[in-house]
């Protein structure tokens, strides 16, 4: 849990983190969650975060920070997490006591005591049920931006309804962790916004609301659980009295929606239409803003956080830089000035020579293998080291432009 505070200038004055497996050790998590015996479950116990948060701003009182001076605030959770509220939960939010940390208020409030996280991949029952539903994949992600995948929120509904239905039955209000948070400061549930709400294969993105086929497919009674969803940048009220009176805050403090952490890269990033921005970690990210965007199997339309008229493409590739690093050790001694100097080295073009590297099954598209073609489009089994090199950026980053421009992404001249 990370925090950071700026003044009018953007200038940053305080910034500080909580990690969760160091500084909590009494959730025995690895890597801030929980891998089931099956492999395909990850969760993150609720309480952790909320005792997160305890923690960090206890310690920004303890340095003294001046809470009274904060004017508003915002945030951003982990896309695709969902957090289940007990029915009864809500007063327990409004009228949490100043004497106590609000772990220990709430800490009987949750349905679900372990969220279902952005890592889960145990709903693909639950995705193909969605995807028949409403008449396949592609009107699936023609209706909420994706087809249907395992991590988004509304598989992982359809999953608690199906295998605990009482549990789902005492669940009065479901949160994204992004709006989860946001409820933490207001004091009551707080409205999913439309850029994380686009995460969970049930918003229409065109309309800005919930599909109602895509909730029937998941559990029902789910849209009172849902709540109304909000522009991303709405401001949702002022901050609880709760941190008033154990912090200090001003009474007038405002609350803005809080969103996913995607689409918070790309209004922090201050994109505008025309713009990319491609993260380069062990899975590359690739985002954009877009006017008039295509669906399609691979990839995301979410809804824009800055503007709510238009919307914003995200692409993961999983072989990113741990393909690069095997390629920059076999090829550059393990040496990234090596690597850098045959790029360098080579023309733009790689003179024709062409490849596609994935050393685990990729994401987008859907292959595996090393796959080298020469100027003459005939396959080979290898390359110079220079010339393999620059085969393996130029094809990461020809495979970004590509799988981009089929969602409606237009290179500007």
């Amino acid at each position: 849990l990370k925090v950071i505070a700026i003044d009018e200038q953007l200038r940053v004055i305080y910034e500080d983190n909580v990690h969760f497996d160091k500084d909590l050790p009494e959730f025995k998590t690895r890597g801030g969650v929980y891998i089931h015996s099956d492999r395909l479950t990850v969760t993150s116990p609720v309480l952790m975060w909320v005792k997160a948060l305890d923690m960090i701003l206890e310690k920004m009182k303890y340095l003294g920070f001046n809470f009274s001076q904060v004017r508003a605030l915002s945030g951003a959770g982990q896309q695709h997490g969902s957090v289940y509220w007990k029915k009864g939960s809500i007063q327990m939010l409004k009228n949490a006591s100043p004497e106590l940390p609000l772990h220990e208020s709430l800490k009987g409030c949750f349905s679900v005591s372990d969220s279902p996280i952005w890592m889960d991949s145990s709903t693909a029952s639950q995705c193909g049920a969605l995807e028949e539903a409403v008449g396949g994949a592609q009107r699936l992600a023609r209706l909420t931006g994706s087809r249907a995948y395992e991590r988004f929120t509304g598989n992982q509904i359809a999953k608690i309804y199906s295998q605990n239905p009482e549990v789902y039955k005492q669940t009065e209000r479901i949160s994204l962790v992004s709006s989860f948070a946001a409820s933490l400061f207001l004091g009551t549930y707080a409205p999913i916004d439309y850029s994380d709400g686009s995460g969970m294969n049930l918003l229409q993105i065109w309309e800005k609301m919930w599909s109602k086929s895509c909730l029937d497919a998941c559990a029902p009674g789910l849209e009172e659980r849902l709540g109304c969803p909000v522009p991303s940048h709405s401001v949702l009220g002022t901050i609880s009295p709760y941190y008033s009176q154990r912090y200090g805050f001003s009474p007038d403090c405002k609350i803005v929606a809080f969103t996913g952490d995607n689409p918070a890269s790309l209004a922090g990033m201050r994109l505008q239409e025309g713009d990319i921005a491609i993260s380069l970690g062990t899975s590359d990210t690739l985002f954009l803003w877009i006017q008039e965007p295509t669906p399609a199997l691979e990839g995301h339309i979410l809804c824009n956080p800055v503007d709510s008229q238009t919307y914003m493409a995200l692409l993961c590739f999983k072989n990113g830089s741990l393909m690069r690093e095997r390629i920059r050790n076999d090829c550059a001694s393990g040496s990234w000035d090596e690597f850098s100097k045959a790029l360098s080295s080579t023309a733009a073009g790689n003179n024709g020579n062409l490849g596609f590297y994935f050393d685990v099954m990729e994401i987008t598209p859907e292959a595996v293998g090393i796959h080298r073609f020469n100027r003459d489009n005939q396959k080979v089994s290898g390359f110079p080291k220079d010339v393999e090199i620059r085969a393996l950026i130029e094809g990461q980053f020809m495979a970004k432009r590509i799988h981009a421009e089929k969602l409606g992404y237009k290179v500007c001249k």
